[in-house]
């Protein structure tokens, strides 16, 4: 035998096609063509028996056809010639009686990947689509989208089009589902497949013969499809009410979706349907597939954006089990953070606390920032926990409590008598970075309420050389500053040693910088640095979050199940814009059909207009901790105010700003003094925001408006703030 691979094999097997006797054994032909089919799939070049392999196909034999039919489509590309003579047996299997054989014909000449093939294979799929053997037509419709998808310059067919259209009423369930995909492909260019009433009606009337898949194709389709009438939504709704209790997981969330669109107008129907589904989603929940477990969770947050609380009796669901992994126990801790009340915060707290000694670092120290963020609401209560997890004297463990305190003194000034006194000795297990600043932080903010803050920091000091996080050192100038306003006598030989040290030794230049910043602040007397440092030790209305808008449904339906969720709104839109430039340097331009439907598509509304050329991202969407960063770190880009009436409400400003996409990521209760409100926007084209706090003078005769941007465009920030002011004097016009 010849060794595999070589050129004897390739002329061994030529010689068994051709021979009579092997070819009058139907057995011996198949089992050589099966060597072929062999030696092709372990990565020999049997290329050279091509012509003798379309020979081999003129039989009866349906099993010999389909290996025949394989090698032919994958060496069709590299021998286009002698792939041109297999068209005229393949055409001719088309017409063969036998449906297996006239599908198979269809499908592997559709598989030819050589140019110009449309020419020989567009009219056999006509006469697929009207073959009475629905088999064929399923392949007949497919070849369809291979033909255009393959021939990419290829002028759209009309007639082709319009017998695609008329399969959408197809007996065979999969040739309708096949029809919606293969007019979305060849269509896309236009805008992909359009659903008018009659279609849409049909699809609904057939969904209930279709799969699983069939189902969650149509559901898609149906979104494009606007009812004109009231009558008509809940007939569409009537007839979708089923499929809210399917037992898949994509039917469900696929119709919950489609009833949330088309219930816009009728909020009380969106909650009760999302009632309805709590059921399904709690199940995928405590799926066994992490993916679809994952995938729910995630749809459970968008949920609560809107409804919180609506899972707060079920909230033993989200407790996390030992097998499951890491992401998934913290979407759940992100959850129950969500779902806490005055009924469970115990049961909650309990369960959080058995997380903070898990083996795993990153999943205790998760734990421990969530009881954080439960302490903004039920301070005293977290306090307590988070102090006993200190006795444990664990680095890791250590190191994420000081840094809920640290957040904790800043947004909830109560806890901080407490938090003070649990300090000391908590350097002794703390070695990370991270860490470091938050302890040194609060040390030089709250030092005159810890007795022996000045030795700490002085033992920080003494290591500054051996620092090797510059953050640390910089951490440590302010820290020691600011303690040396308030106890002098204790920090004057250190802070001296400190800052000689930072100006004469360090290499880091941000260090540096930072060190002769507060030399020469120091050099200008106390009562300057005094002034200076003068600034509050605590902001609760940028971090808490018992003020924030409750987003309505239709700010997250048109992301309902897609990878939205899954992704976050800010990772989703870089990887769309990455992608799309990744097709437009491939010479492909963005198909139309993946633009978002329905209310993206529609106009801005005319006060944004007027503004200038500055067009705001529909449902745009922001966590308010990436909001609170993003506004510490940005410069004020503008400053301005706007007339104000005292018996304007402020609330009600709100929907006001949002129908110019203008959202809301706190505000401050009616009648309180002094009233805020902190608002962002996205622009459409691109990565830029807008943040705007809005300040209620104490007269209550004007709004003072201070405006942040990223990208720092002047056109643009001129237009945001034309837009803003109009919508707010706008809005007093209408009210007075």
């Amino acid at each position: 035998m010849p060794y595999l691979g070589s050129e004897e094999t390739v002329k061994e097997l030529r010689r068994a096609l051709c021979n009579p006797h092997v070819q009058a054994d139907r057995l011996r032909y198949r089992n050589v063509i099966l060597r072929v089919i062999r030696c092709m799939t372990q990565g020999v070049d049997v290329s050279g028996v091509f012509a003798e392999m379309v020979k081999a196909s003129a039989t009866v034999d349906i099993v010999q056809k389909k290996l025949v039919y394989l090698y032919m489509c994958t060496y069709a590309a590299l021998k286009p010639d002698l792939a041109l003579l297999a068209i005229n047996t393949l055409c001719k299997d088309c017409s063969d009686p036998n449906p297996m054989v006239r599908g198979l014909a269809l499908r592997s000449m559709c598989n030819h990947r050589m140019p110009g093939l449309h020419e020989y294979i567009q009219q056999p799929i006509l006469n697929g689509l009207r073959d009475k053997a629905s088999y064929v037509r399923r392949v007949a419709v497919l070849g369809s989208a291979k033909m255009y998808t393959q021939q990419g310059d290829l002028e759209i067919d009309g007639t082709l089009v319009n017998e695609l259209y008329s399969l959408l009423r197809d007996p065979d369930p999969i040739v309708i589902v096949n029809c919606l995909r293969a007019l979305e492909e060849i269509l896309q260019r236009e805008g992909g497949v359009v659903i008018n009433k009659p279609i849409a009606h049909h699809l609904l009337n057939r969904m209930k013969d279709l799969d699983q898949w069939g189902q969650s194709e149509v559901l898609r389709f149906l979104l494009r499809y606007k009812p004109r009438t009231e009558e008509e939504i809940f007939d569409i709704l009537n007839l979708l009410d089923s499929f809210l209790t399917s037992s898949k997981p994509s039917v469900v969330l696929g119709t919950t979706k489609l009833f949330l669109i088309l219930a816009r107008g009728f909020p009380h129907v969106q909650a009760d349907v999302l009632s309805r589904v709590k059921g399904p989603l709690l199940a995928v929940c405590t799926s066994e597939s992490r993916e679809l477990c994952f995938t729910a969770l995630c749809h459970v947050r968008e949920i609560l954006r809107s409804l919180p609380g609506h899972f707060g009796a079920h909230y033993k669901k989200f407790f996390c089990s030992y097998s499951e992994p890491h992401y998934i126990k913290c979407q759940k801790m992100e959850i129950l953070c969500e779902l806490v009340n005055d009924d469970n915060v115990q049961h909650v707290l309990e369960e959080l606390r058995g997380y903070c000694t898990d083996v795993s670092t990153d999943l205790a120290q998760a734990a421990i920032f969530a009881i954080g963020r439960i302490a903004r609401t039920y301070g005293e209560k977290c306090v307590v926990i988070l102090t006993e997890l200190l006795a444990l004297k664990d680095e890791h463990i250590t190191s994420a409590v000081v840094q809920t305190f640290r957040d904790l003194v800043w947004l909830c000034p109560p806890c901080t008598e407490a938090i003070c006194q649990v300090l000391p000795g908590c350097e002794e297990n703390i070695h990370d970075s991270e860490g470091k600043q938050a302890l040194i932080w609060l040390l030089g903010v709250h030092g005159e309420k810890v007795a022996n803050a000045s030795y700490i920091l002085e033992d920080f000091a003494e290591n500054v050389k051996t620092e090797a996080s510059p953050m640390v050192k910089m951490e440590l100038i302010v820290a020691l500053v600011q303690l040396f306003v308030v106890r002098p006598a204790e920090c004057q030989d250190m802070l001296g040693r400190l800052l000689h040290y930072c100006i004469d030794e360090e290499t880091n230049m941000a260090v540096r910088d930072r060190g002769l910043f507060y030399y020469r602040l120091l050099l200008a007397g106390i009562e300057e640095v005094k002034r200076v440092l003068a600034v509050p030790k605590s902001d609760p209305s940028l971090g808490v979050l018992e003020d924030r808008a409750v987003q309505p449904i239709d700010a997250w339906a048109l992301d309902f199940n897609t990878l939205v969720p899954v992704y976050g709104k800010e990772q989703w839109a870089v990887l769309t814009t990455c992608w799309k430039s990744e097709l437009n340097v491939e010479g492909t331009e963005p198909s139309k059909a993946e633009q978002p439907v329905s209310e993206e598509k529609k106009a801005a509304p005319s006060s944004q207009s007027d503004a200038g050329p500055l067009t705001l991202k529909l449902d745009a969407q922001m966590e308010p901790e990436l909001f609170e960063s993003q506004w510490k770190m940005l410069i004020s880009a503008h400053v301005t105010s706007a007339g104000w009436q005292e018996d304007v409400h402020p609330d009600a400003l709100q929907m006001a700003l949002q129908d110019v996409s203008i959202y809301t990521i706190a505000m401050s209760k009616a009648g309180t003094e002094p009233w805020k409100a902190y608002l962002f926007a996205q622009e459409q084209e691109g990565q830029g925001l807008f943040l705007t706090e809005l300040l209620l003078e104490p007269d209550k005769s004007a709004m003072c408006i201070t405006v942040k941007q990223s990208n720092g465009q002047e056109e643009s920030l001129r237009s945001f703030v034309a837009l803003l002011k109009n919508v707010i004097e706008l809005f007093v016009d209408l009210k007075s």
